[in-house]
Order: C-alpha cells, then sequence, then structure tokens
C-alpha cells in the first residue's frame, strides 16, 4: 500500500558535487551542492541551486562561472565538511588540503583530486523560492586521464569511485546492472 508524504524533494540519488567559485585566489571558495542536474545535451546545460544566505552566492552573482567537482570515496569527508562549514570562517582548500587548479576557460579553480571538473558559465538565475538556480552553459570538461579505460577511451565511473547523495546519507556506486539500450540489443 502506498501512502502520501508532504510534498519534497524524493528525487534520488544525486550526485554529491563540490562547486569551486571565485574570480582570484583571494575569494575562491568551495560549497558542496546536491541540487544539481542536467538541462540539455545540445547546447550542452545544467543546474545548480544554491540558497541565497551561502557565502558563495555572492561570488558566483559577481563572476557568473564556476566549475561542478564530482566527488569520490576518497573525497568524502572534505565534501561533506564543506557543506557544513562557511567559507567566510574557513579556507576549504587550505583546511582539506584540496588543490585549486587552473580552469581551461572558466576563471573559477577547479578541483584536482576530482576526477570530472565541469567548467560552467551562468545565462540566468531563477529565484524559486528557499533556492536560486543557476542555469549554465557547460563550456568544458576535464577529466583525469586515470579514469578512462585504455581500450574505449570512456571513463570508468566504477574506477573514479563517485559519491552519491541519498536523503542525507553519502554512497558509493555499486556494480552496473545495464546499459542505454541493453534491453533492446538483438542476441
Amino acid at each position: 500500500m502506498k501512502i502520501d508524504w508532504k510534498p519534497g524533494t524524493m528525487i534520488y540519488p544525486l550526485p554529491a558535487a563540490m562547486i569551486s567559485c571565485g574570480g582570484e585566489e583571494s575569494e575562491y571558495n568551495i560549497m558542496t551542492v546536491s541540487w544539481i542536474g542536467t538541462i540539455c545535451s545540445n547546447p550542452p546545460m545544467c543546474y545548480i541551486s544554491v540558497r541565497p544566505e551561502r557565502h558563495s552566492y555572492p561570488v558566483l552573482k559577481k563572476q557568473m562561472e564556476y566549475v561542478i567537482n564530482l566527488t569520490t570515496r576518497e573525497m568524502a569527508k572534505a565534501t561533506d565538511w564543506c557543506g557544513v562549514v562557511s567559507g567566510r570562517d574557513h579556507n576549504k582548500f587550505a583546511e582539506m588540503e584540496l588543490t585549486a587548479g587552473k580552469s581551461s576557460i572558466v576563471r573559477a579553480p577547479l578541483i584536482e583530486q576530482s576526477p570530472v571538473c565541469i567548467e560552467c558559465r551562468v545565462k540566468e538565475v531563477l529565484a524559486l523560492g528557499s533556492h536560486d538556480m543557476f542555469i549554465s552553459d557547460v563550456v568544458n570538461v576535464r577529466i583525469d586521464d586515470r579514469y578512462l579505460d585504455p581500450a574505449t577511451g570512456a571513463f570508468d565511473l566504477k574506477r573514479a569511485d563517485l559519491l552519491v547523495y541519498v536523503h542525507g546519507n553519502y554512497y558509493g556506486l555499486d556494480d552496473v546492472i545495464g546499459y542505454f539500450g541493453w534491453t533492446v540489443k538483438k542476441k
């Protein structure tokens, strides 16, 4: 039997992503965000949703650029910590021993420890309630080549050991159970 719950955000799992922002080192910051997703594949677009009271919010509004850094099991402690402490009071790169790397296109730094860094340029900010949505063009993707399959060149999700967020908890990804189109593939 199904029961009714109050309306809420039950679309899980979501990436546990670290968003890096800032145009110069003195304003660099990291915040952990799970309200994130794909909007369009052509042109490539995504979004992050951020509460206006977050320390990174005015930095994002000023620079209109950021990097989505996917996280790993190894980065779990830094991922959580960067989501619960404020950049007003902490230098998150230094305290979590994360390396601010140079992005190829945007001014915001990327996190060198991240296996996938998605450089984004904001097109529009929508005020929606508790969060504002930053609708963005994906202008570049940086991949750590350690996670590329040597035979196919494909990104190996299992080897990267990406982290996801599910209703207050962090999880790793388990085994692959299929691939796109596997149910209709001719034998």
